[in-house]
Parts: C-alpha cells; structure tokens; sequence
C-alpha cells in the first residue's frame, strides 16, 4: 500500500510497525533513541511477528560541548518548586546521531528502507547503507531541501509543516511550507524525475491520502493517524489530548523546532522561549518534571506531539482504538474506493505503481 507508518519515538515501537506491516503499509522503527543493540532486538521482534517492508530512521544532528543550561533550570524552577523535585544528576540519555555503530547494524540486518531526518549522514556511512541494500529515504521541509537530497536519496519526504514532532529541516533554517504545496512542487520539479515524494504532514484519512497522491506524490507517510491506534505507546493524557488539543510549532521539549500540543508549560512560558538550550539538550532538564506529572495522569511537562489533523481518526467516545492492522486495511480500502481502483492483494495494485516499489524494490 502507498502507506508509511511514521517512527514516532516513545509513540511507537514493535507492535505498532509490525502491525502496520500486516496491514500492508510499510513498518517504521525510530532508532534515535535506542542502542544498536536494542535495534537489533527489536528488528527481531518485527521480523517474527510481520513479514513486510521495514524502515529504520534515524537522525543526523551533530552532538556540540553540552550548552549552558542556566537559564533554563532557573526558567523552570517554579515548577520544580510547585512538583517538589530538581533536575536529575545523571541525565537520561540524549537523542544520537546515526553513526559507525548503528551503520554496522543497519549492515548486518540489511532493513528494506533505512531514513534520515535533519539532512543525512557522513558520505562514508551513506555509501555503506546503500551497498547493505536499503533503499535511502531523506526528509525535505523545502523545495530547496529537495533538490539537495535528490542525488544522494532514492526517495524523498516532503514535510509539511501541519506534520506532528520534529521538522527536520537542515539547510537554511526553519523556512515551513505547507504539504499540499511542498508535495507538487517536488513532484514537477524536472529536477527530481525520479525520485518520487512521500507527503507528510496534516494527512489522516484516505480523502488526505487520494489528494496527496493526486498531486504527484507516491505515497504518503502517516504518523498521528496512528497515535490513535491500540499498539500507541502514549499516554492517556495525550490520548485525550489528541480530540481536542490544539497544536503548536514548540522548542521547549528538545530545544528543536516541533509540532505538538499545548500543555501546562506551553500556556506558562510560550511554545518558544531562547533560554532553551539547542537540539536535543533541553529535555534533560525536563526529566524529573515529566516523571511526576506523568505518574499522576497529567502531561503537563510532556511532549505531546501531533500533527494539525490530529482529531482525525479518533475513537468515538466509549470505543476502543482500532489496531494498527485494521486501521492500515481500512484506509486502504477507503482509498481505493475514493481512486475508483479494485483492493485486490493478490498482486502490485495499480497505486503501489505510483509509490515506492517504483524500480522493483
């Protein structure tokens, strides 16, 4: 299906990309987060639950010395005050950059996609992915981030900014464009002729898919359709928040440019305050405030990411989430229906043509 399950880090996981997988659409494993070997127990996990298409993600920032963190801590110390705790001693683990270590992994469990987010990583580390196999997917915010990628990716996402979590811009800094208008212009670039572009951003149901598609690209990538979904690793908090919350573009949580939406530290402070330290330095001193608020039902200081079409999907009040599974099967035969095809799995559907097993991947 011309369906990508977004990696979603600490929303998503093995259930949700195997599920996916069953589904039809292609699985995503965030791996930013995670040691390689991690990775590779849960690729196992994936393999031994789905048989399908798998992408890896993972991020191509540059760890700098750790910045001054005054302002910030003294910025937040209301807040330790009111849930009576500090910053931790030994701060969780930050968000890391692909590197030697996970390109071994990626080597040796030879995943079918493998894709960066904020640029891509040295050419070293890249010519080796390609030689495991993968195809490469790169992430463009701009037409201009597009066209950089073109020679050096087999597929591009275009990233709106309606799109939930992290905007992965690298080149000029944060310049947003809208997915519809992002999409066609990559799709009529005469520069990108066969590369084709994955929309992402503000898509959740099969009317977003047939539009994206129509508009020249080849599949669409769906992140916050699936935080509703039953295999969801968020909490019920940001279950809740998802119905009605209104979203905003934030670098409180990681110090990076994010969709997500509005909680208690937002409303004090604002979606985007200087004192907090660059990508991905600011989380560690939210640490201790997230445990707390957290373990008492609350997402005060949390993260809550999502896309601007967040309230699409959600489970009407009472229901249950759907699987991931049936979710995936259900916007496909919804998409069908819309595009005037047969859902027939027997063999390549005339959408999979327009998508990313374009050249027999």
């Amino acid at each position: 299906m011309p369906i990508i399950q977004a990696p979603m880090a600490g929303a998503s996981g093995v259930a949700l990309a195997a599920a996916a997988i069953r589904g039809g659409a292609v699985g995503s494993l965030p791996c930013a987060m995670l040691t390689p070997d991690q990775v590779r127990e849960q690729i196992a996990q994936v393999r031994a639950q789905a048989d399908g298409p798998l992408n890896l993600n993972f991020f191509c920032h540059h760890l700098d010395d750790a910045p001054d963190e005054t302002a910030w801590r003294a910025l937040l110390q209301p807040f330790y005050d009111k849930e009576c705790v500090g910053p931790l001693a030994t701060p969780p683990p930050l968000r890391a950059p692909f590197d030697e270590a996970m390109c071994a992994v990626v080597e040796e469990l030879r995943p079918e996609l493998v894709s960066f987010h904020f640029g891509l990583p040295y050419p070293a580390l890249l010519d080796r992915v390609r030689r495991a196999g993968a195809l490469i997917v790169g992430n463009a915010t701009t037409r201009a981030e597009a066209n950089f990628l073109t020679d050096h990716v087999d597929l591009v996402i275009a990233q709106g900014f309606e799109a939930g979590g992290h905007a992965g811009y690298f080149l000029d800094g944060y310049r947003p464009e809208g997915t519809l208008a992002l999409v066609r212009q990559v799709a009529l670039d005469a520069d990108l002729p066969l590369v084709p572009a994955i929309a992402a951003g503000g898509i959740a149901d099969a009317a977003g898919i047939a539009a994206a598609l129509q508009l020249g690209a080849g599949a669409v990538q769906l992140g916050t359709a699936y935080l509703h979904t039953a295999e969801a690793t968020i909490s019920s908090a940001h279950r809740a928040a998802l119905r009605t919350g209104e979203t905003v573009v934030t670098n409180l949580f990681s110090g990076g440019l994010a969709r997500g939406i509005r909680n208690a530290l937002i409303d004090a402070i604002g979606p985007v305050h200087p004192a907090a330290p660059r990508f991905p330095y600011a989380s560690a001193a939210l640490a201790e405030l997230r445990r707390v608020a957290e373990a008492d039902g609350r997402g005060d200081y949390s993260p809550l990411w999502a896309g601007q079409a967040a309230s699409l999907g959600a489970p009407l009040p009472g229901q249950p989430p759907e699987g991931a599974q049936a979710l995936t099967e259900r916007l496909a035969r919804e998409l069908f229906e819309l595009l005037g095809e047969s859902d027939d799995r027997s063999g390549p559907h005339p959408s999979v043509k327009r998508q990313l097993y374009l050249d027999g991947a």
